[in-house]
């Protein structure tokens, strides 16, 4: 196998991992297809006298040719939300997000990485409720408080196609984000304590293994939040497992045993079981199709008060008509009994997802106890100047109990500018009916957001 100096345990990773990542789903064409597969080159195995090479030379040289990451988002964020007796006026959000990281290059397989994060609000910040960090209850929610913390610090090793392995806080995401996602629509990216570990021990055979002792929330644990958001101690094991050897599709299985607690409790706790077959087909030189197919199957986990069974179902079939890509999908979240202390129903939940990325009013991030039906649609187009523009419904309703949670309309521009910058224009308006989330206790909610966003990337 051949050896490169660039290959290292970020790629082993990209391969475990990243590859069956799909970022923000709605935001490109076809959000069923799984990325290609990546098969990592070779990487040089730590030699007998590793430590003195590392005083020889070796590690300051490493040193010097790492790479340095600058990530700056300015963003501004516009809520109303109408028909909450406790909302009596919309939140007004300017921030600016500021990520600036370093990454050794490798050395003897050997990588390390550490990155800081800034978030700032220009003006007061008591024009937005801050995910209720700032005693603004009477606006709707904006989760991005202020705050400076350090958002990856981590230690790798790879060795050829074999084991990649990490340890410390970092990014993680595994598969399209609906199960173990960064959140990476918000200012403060979700983030792990954790170790991890992959292998590709055959050609599209991709094996990963992590243990999760922390998770680092997008509201980033400023004092003042409710219990609800703060960050999760955990104790919690993944296994994900992928096999992209059919020339129009991969599968994957996975296994999400998440143990975890906070000031509000265990009741996210939970045990999921599950696996997909996604993939596209060419029919044309102008025409694909894709499709994905998903069953999960969810019990109670840990130090969860919860006794209850649910499970998820997800089917989406597009197609990509040059300039166009259109499709459609349902997603199902089941509800069950609780035989737990407290009765009553209990949902399947996703505490770890990218929630964002699949309803951009951010009202169901927390599934209703009688469980979620969502039957999408969408159409991108790309207009003159490379500007695709992408239109999503969503009609929600209930698991159980017949209960219409509404209807919500979406609608999204992007534009790069130039190697570095990219904007972004983005619009939600969520028309409910009935309760749409637990957190709301009336009918005929209505709320619509708005961003407008310049990010420079480098």
């Amino acid at each position: 196998m051949k050896n490169t100096s660039i290959i290292t345990a970020a790629t082993l990773f990209a391969a475990a991992i990243g590859t069956f990542a799909q970022p923000q789903p709605f935001t490109a064409s076809g959000t069923a297809q799984p990325p290609a597969s990546v098969t990592p080159a070779a990487s040089s195995n730590a030699e007998p006298d590793l430590f003195q090479k590392f005083f020889d030379g070796k590690l300051p040289e490493a040193i010097a040719k790492g790479k340095v990451n600058i990530d700056a988002r300015l963003r501004f964020e516009y809520a109303d939300e109408d028909n909450v007796p406790a909302i009596k006026q919309p939140s007004y959000a300017p921030t600016i997000r500021t990520r600036v990281g370093y990454t050794t290059a490798p050395l003897y397989g050997f990588q390390g990485m550490v990155e800081g994060e800034n978030v700032s609000v220009i003006g007061s910040d008591g024009n937005f409720n801050a995910a209720g960090s700032n005693h603004k209850g009477d606006k709707p929610v904006v989760a991005d408080p202020p705050l400076t913390r350090l958002d990856q610090a981590w230690l790798g090793y790879s060795y050829e196609n074999w084991v990649a392995a990490r340890g410390g806080q970092q990014h993680l995401t595994l598969d399209n984000h609906r199960f173990i996602g960064d959140s990476g629509w918000r200012q403060y990216w979700q983030t792990f304590d954790a170790g991890t570990i992959g292998s590709q021990p055959i050609t599209n055979l991709n094996l990963f293994y992590g243990y999760i002792w922390d998770v680092h929330r997008v509201y980033g644990d400023v004092s003042g939040l409710p219990p609800a958001n703060t960050d999760f101690r955990s104790a919690s094991h993944l296994i994900n497992v992928s096999y992209s050897g059919w020339e129009y599709g991969r599968f994957v299985g996975y296994s999400y045993l998440l143990d975890l607690t906070n000031a509000a409790g265990a009741a996210n706790s939970c045990a999921t079981y599950g696996g997909y077959f996604a993939g596209a087909a060419p029919v044309t030189d102008r025409i694909a199709l894709d499709y994905r197919a998903e069953y999960a199957w969810q019990t109670d986990y840990g130090k969860t008060p919860l006794r209850y069974h649910a499970s998820y179902y997800n089917l989406e079939a597009g197609a990509n008509i040059k300039p166009v890509a259109f499709g459609a999908g349902y997603e199902g979240f089941g509800s069950g009994i609780n035989s737990g202390k407290a009765g009553g129903r209990a949902s399947f939940r996703t505490p770890l997802a990218t929630f964002h990325a699949f309803e951009w009013a951010d009202l169901l991030s927390s599934t209703p106890a009688n469980g979620l039906q969502n039957l999408y649609g969408y159409v991108q187009v790309a207009l003159p100047s490379e500007v695709p523009v992408r239109f999503i419904y969503h009609k929600f309703d209930a698991s159980h109990g017949g209960g219409d949670y509404g209807q919500e309309f979406d609608v999204m521009a992007t534009k790069k500018l130039g190697k570095y910058f990219a904007a972004t224009l983005e619009y939600a308006y969520y028309d409910g009916k009935d309760a749409a989330a637990p957190a709301v206790t009336v009918a005929d909610v209505k709320l619509q957001r708005f961003w407008a966003q310049l990010e420079f990337k480098f």
